[in-house]
């Protein structure tokens, strides 16, 4: 039975770069509930409302950066699967993802994918629900 150290070893590798995308992605949902949450906090203590549109920015930010690494889990992915198939002689341990980029659809796909969509979409519908009753609070005065 032939050896195929380097596949597994390769594969190793790979499977190690889709769990620290997996989380990179985990951290990121964190410190974005985390920031908007402080905004909000300081923006009720001290009856700034500008600190509510500064949570926009970072809302949105945080929601492409996370599905930049949805991305980049995808494509390691079929790295992955493209890996398993080889022979044991033509593993060369390679991390370049252009081989399999056509198998993965476009960064704004994983940025819009349902997940990231209930996630994100809900802070960003709190941030702009909350500058709406911010606006309105101000007009009212």
């Amino acid at each position: 039975m032939p050896s195929d150290e380097n596949k597994r070893h390769h594969l190793l590798v790979v499977q190690t770069i889709i769990a620290r995308m997996g989380v990179n992605s985990f951290l990121l949902k964190g410190w974005s509930v985390t920031l908007i949450s402080a905004l909000f906090a300081l923006a009720a203590d001290k009856a700034n409302t500008s600190f509510i549109y500064i949570a926009f920015l970072p809302c949105i930010v945080f929601w492409a950066l996370d599905g930049y690494f949805l991305r980049q889990e995808r494509l390691f992915r079929a790295l992955y699967d493209q890996v398993r198939l080889v022979e044991e002689k033509s593993v060369d341990f390679s991390l370049d993802t252009g081989s399999v980029v056509s198998r993965v659809p476009p960064l704004a796909n994983s940025i819009f994918s349902r997940t990231l969509v209930a996630f994100h979409g809900t802070l960003l519908s709190s941030v702009v629900l909350a500058m709406l009753v911010a606006a309105h609070t101000c007009s009212t005065r």
